[in-house]
C-alpha cells in the first residue's frame, strides 16, 4: 500500500492499544514511525533496477524477522518512554501488530510482498486490494486525526480507533470474497466463450473493489475480462492481446527477464518500443499503462543485445475518458475500454455491446 495508508494503520493500531498509557498523540507518533519500518528496504542498493522492483517487500516484510525485531524496538521503547514501564508484554505485541500488518496488507495487492522469507522465498499477492484504496484509508485517518487532536484519552477515542480498525479489517475480508466471486465467474465467462484458458489471475481495478480484471492466459495469447459486481455476464468483454514470439525467444534466456518471470508468476509481456524490447509485468496497470516496463534489449533486424534495464515510467492516455469508463464500469453498465478497443475479439460481444463494431486489428500488438 501506499506509504500514507501504511502510516495510518500503523498509528491507529498503536493509538488503540498504547494511546492509554502514553497519551494518543505519542501513540500515534510512534505507531507510525515503526509501521513505515519495513519499507526502509528501498534505501538498500541493488545491482539493477529490476532487482530492485523483484527484490522490494522482502525480507524486510517477512514475519519471521519481525519476531526477531519486535523485542529490539519494544525495548528501545520501554526506555524511552517511562510511561510504558511495567507493560512489556502489551507495549512488544503492538509492534509486533505495527509490522505484521503492514507485511499483511502488501501481501493482499497485486504486487505482493516476501512475508514467508526465508522458508518461502516467493512473493505472495492476492491483488484483492489497489495500492491506494480511500475506503480503506480514510476511516483510519479520520480516527487518527482524531488521536492527534486529542489533549487526552477517552473512551470515545478509543471507541472511534477500534471502529475504524474494524471497519477497515471488514473491508479487506469483503475484497477477498468479492475476488473469489469474480474470479469463478471470470472463469465461467471464459468458458462459455470458449476459450481455453490454462491460468486465471484476478486483480482488482484502481481504488475500488466492485470492479475487477480477469487474466486469462492462453497459448500466444492473454485474454483481459473487466467484470463488474453488477455486470450482467452476457455483456461481457474479452480484450485479447497477442505475444510477439519472437521477441519472446530473444529475451528467453536473459536472467533479469527470467527475474520478471519469477516474481509476476508468469504474467509478462514483450513489446518492441522504439527499437527496444520492453518487457512488462501486465498484473499491474491497465493495458497500456503498466507500472512495471523495462527495456532489457536493443532489436534490430531480427537480432537483439541486451542492454541494463531501464524503467520506462507509465504515461496515462486520455485520463479522462478512463476515469469515465472506470466510474461507469464499477456500476455494472456495459463500455468497451478505448484503450483496448482495437484488441476486442467481435465474436465475444453480444448483448447490450453487439453491434458497436469495434476497430479490429491482427495479431501485432507491438504498437503498445
Amino acid at each position: 500500500m501506499d506509504s500514507l495508508t501504511q502510516f495510518t494503520l500503523g498509528a491507529a493500531i498503536s493509538a488503540a492499544c498504547l494511546g492509554s498509557k502514553m497519551g494518543p498523540r505519542k501513540a500515534v507518533l510512534v505507531g507510525g514511525l515503526v509501521a513505515t519500518l519495513p519499507d526502509l528496504d528501498v534505501l538498500i542498493p541493488f545491482e539493477t533496477r529490476i532487482d530492485q522492483y523483484v527484490y522490494h517487500r522482502g525480507w524486510s516484510h517477512s514475519f519471521f524477522i519481525h519476531v526477531i525485531a519486535t523485542p529490539v524496538i519494544g525495548e528501545v521503547l520501554l526506555r524511552c518512554f517511562k510511561s510504558l514501564k511495567g507493560h512489556r508484554k502489551l507495549v512488544w505485541a503492538t509492534i509486533f501488530l505495527c509490522l505484521t500488518t503492514h507485511a499483511l496488507l502488501d501481501s493482499m495487492n497485486a504486487y505482493g510482498a516476501r512475508i514467508f522469507w526465508p522458508f518461502h522465498p516467493d512473493p505472495v499477492g492476492t491483488g484483492s486490494v489497489f495500492i491506494i484504496d480511500p475506503l480503506f484509508t480514510v476511516p483510519l485517518m479520520v480516527a487518527v486525526v482524531w488521536a492527534v487532536a486529542s489533549a487526552r484519552w477517552s473512551n470515545s477515542l478509543r471507541n472511534l480507533l477500534v471502529g475504524s480498525l474494524v471497519f477497515s479489517a471488514g473491508y479487506l475480508v469483503w475484497g477477498l470474497a468479492v475476488q473469489n466471486h469474480i474470479h469463478d465467474r471470470g472463469k465461467a465467462i471464459f468458458a462459455a466463450k470458449g476459450l481455453d484458458v490454462k491460468n486465471v489471475k484476478t486483480v482488482v481495478t484502481p481504488f475500488n473493489t466492485l470492479l475487477w480484471r480477469v487474466i486469462g492466459q492462453a497459448d500466444g495469447q492473454y485474454h483481459n475480462l473487466y467484470v463488474s459486481l453488477f455486470d450482467k455476464d452476457e455483456d461481457a468483454v474479452v480484450y485479447t492481446h497477442a505475444f510477439d514470439a519472437a521477441l519472446v525467444a530473444c529475451v528467453a534466456d536473459d536472467p533479469e527477464y527470467q527475474k520478471m518471470i519469477w516474481f509476476s508468476d508468469g504474467f509478462v509481456r514483450t513489446d518492441l518500443v522504439d527499437g527496444r524490447i520492453v518487457a512488462s509485468d501486465y498484473r499491474l496497470g491497465l493495458s497500456p499503462t503498466y507500472i512495471f516496463r523495462f527495456a532489457i534489449a536493443d532489436y534490430a533486424n531480427g537480432a537483439s543485445s541486451k542492454i541494463p534495464p531501464e524503467p520506462i515510467l507509465p504515461a496515462i492516455a486520455n485520463a479522462g475518458t478512463e476515469f469515465g469508463w472506470l466510474g461507469t464500469r464499477m456500476l455494472g453498465q456495459p463500455m468497451i475500454r478505448a484503450s483496448e478497443q482495437a484488441l476486442v475479439d467481435a465474436r465475444h460481444v453480444t448483448g447490450a455491446l453487439q453491434g458497436a463494431s469495434p476497430q479490429k486489428i491482427g495479431d501485432d500488438c507491438r504498437a503498445r
